[in-house]
């Protein structure tokens, strides 16, 4: 059936990618200048072409996730190589085998919150993941489990990383760009959960920190899962007592051990204070 639906009476981009595939095969047509540039994939990959593709990996999870009617999200950070406690005799660590009670409190966490989010049907405090393994596939399966939506931000990897099972489909979404994921990360969140990870985890937790403490975004729950994991990794005393942060940014983080101590904090939230 025709989709009368335009606003404009003009041949849309499809209309003349399909006329343009069934050109006669001739020199001329088979030239690369020849192709429509929006559908000329070696064109769109050009050095020059970063600033579109840049514009394109914002625009798109925008697109979609607006047409899905996501207004709000919980973003949810931790280690890919965390194991579900089923399968701690797989962690290449005893501390990993450990630290695997996390992934229970993970998917706990995100059943609450996704049981919360279906009460505003569906539209508010969605979870969101990096869309991986570990943490991230424990996110997506609470929400899978409690019968709710929930987000995927994939990265393409030199090493084969596929989307975990849990995610929903049509909100998975693969990036080139890092820096591109992590706005889209920050863009919608009513609240940023850490679980126990590495490199990956350390730095969204940090560049959100520091966007909350340096007042470009406003202050929204900022929760660290593992009071001992993180005291260890991070000597947030020392920087206070060495004078690089303030005092009062301290008051940035909440730690808890538990979902049913970070879903409190995020419940009892108002105006930037717990």
């Amino acid at each position: 059936m025709k989709d009368d639906s335009r606003s404009h009476p003009f041949r849309d981009s499809i209309q003349d990618a399909r006329a343009a595939r069934d050109l006669p095969d001739t020199p001329q047509a088979r030239a690369p200048a020849y192709r429509l540039a929006y559908a000329d994939e070696g064109f769109m990959m050009r050095e020059e072409l970063r600033p579109v593709r840049l514009q394109l990996e914002l625009l798109k999870p925008q697109l979609i996730m607006d047409e899905r009617g996501v207004e709000s999200t919980v973003v949810m950070f931790g280690g890919a190589r965390i194991p579900d406690p089923a399968h701690k005799d797989t962690a290449k660590t005893p501390a990993l085998a450990e630290l695997s009670r996390y992934y229970d409190e993970a998917l706990s966490f995100a059943r609450m919150m996704t049981e919360r989010s279906m009460a505003a049907y569906g539209r508010e405090y969605v979870i969101c993941t990096g869309g991986g393994p570990g943490v991230m596939e424990a996110g997506n399966r609470g929400a899978h489990e409690a019968g709710g939506q929930s987000i995927g931000l994939n990265i393409v990897l030199p090493h084969e990383q596929a989307p975990n099972a849990y995610v929903t489909p049509d909100l998975c979404f693969n990036f080139h760009y890092f820096a591109i994921r992590k706005m889209h990360f920050l863009m919608r969140a009513k609240a940023v959960c850490v679980f126990p990870g590495g490199f990956g985890t350390l730095d969204e937790m940090f560049e959100t920190l520091t966007l909350i403490q340096t007042r470009r975004m406003k202050r929204i729950p900022l929760i660290l899962f593992g009071v001992d994991f993180w005291k260890n990794v991070v000597n947030w005393e020392m920087l206070a007592e060495a004078g690089t942060i303030a005092r009062e940014d301290l008051e940035l983080v909440s730690f808890v051990e538990t979902a049913e101590d970070a879903v409190e904090i995020i419940a009892n939230w108002t105006n930037g204070h717990a």
